[in-house]
C-alpha cells in the first residue's frame, strides 16, 4: 500500500515513468481480468487494457485519495471505458470470431458446459449493454469487478442503499430477460 501511494505521488509530481511501469504491473492482471470476463475476447481485452492504462496515466493528476481509493477510481476509469466500447459503433456483435481458446477440447462434456456456460455469459452481457449507464456500471462493478456495495458507492459518488436497490433491479431484469429467451 505504501509502495503504490509512492508510486502514484512519483507519477503525479515528476512523471516518474518507472512509477508508472509498477503500477500498471501492479494492477494489469485484474483489470485485464475484469475486461476479458465482459468481452470474452483476448485481443480486443489487451486493446481495452492500454486503453485503460493510458487514460489513466492522462487523467492521474486528477485522483485525489481523499475520494476514493486507487483501485476504485482505476475500475471506474475501466469501466467507463467498458460501456463507452459497447455503447460505440466499432461494437459489432460477432460469435463466428470469437477465438475457442482455452477450452479443453479432449473432455467433450467439459467443451458442452464451457460452450453453455460461454454463451450465458454473452447472452449477460448483451442484456447489460441495453441498461441505463448508470445500471451498467453498478452490474460490472458488482459481476466483473467483484467490488463491494461500499466500493461501488464510493467509485460512483452514490449512497450504497441506492446501489443495491438498482443492482438487484438490474439482476431481476436480467433474470427474467433470460428466462424469457
Amino acid at each position: 500500500m505504501m509502495k503504490q501511494k509512492r508510486w502514484i505521488s512519483s507519477v503525479q509530481k515528476k512523471g516518474d515513468q518507472h512509477a508508472a511501469n509498477e503500477l500498471i504491473s501492479h494492477y494489469y492482471q485484474s483489470i485485464y481480468a475484469y475486461v476479458y470476463k465482459q468481452t470474452l475476447n483476448k485481443e480486443l481485452s489487451l486493446d481495452l487494457t492500454q486503453d485503460i492504462f493510458i487514460s489513466m496515466l492522462q487523467s492521474i493528476q486528477q485522483f485525489d485519495e481523499k475520494k476514493a481509493s486507487f483501485k476504485t477510481w482505476l475500475y471506474r476509469i475501466a469501466t467507463y471505458k467498458l460501456v463507452d466500447y459497447f455503447r460505440s459503433k466499432n461494437y459489432t456483435y460477432d460469435r463466428s470470431t470469437d477465438s475457442m481458446e482455452g477450452i479443453d477440447v479432449a473432455m467433450p462434456s467439459d467443451f458442452t458446459l464451457e460452450l453453455e456456460w460461454r454463451e450465458d455469459i454473452e447472452k449477460a452481457a448483451g442484456l447489460i449493454n441495453t441498461f441505463s449507464i448508470i445500471d451498467q456500471q453498478i452490474l460490472r462493478l458488482k459481476l466483473f469487478g467483484e467490488q463491494t456495495f461500499i466500493e461501488i458507492a464510493s467509485s460512483l459518488d452514490m449512497p450504497e442503499s441506492s446501489i443495491k436497490t438498482k443492482y438487484y433491479a438490474a439482476i431481476k431484469k436480467v433474470k427474467q430477460r433470460m428466462e424469457a429467451e
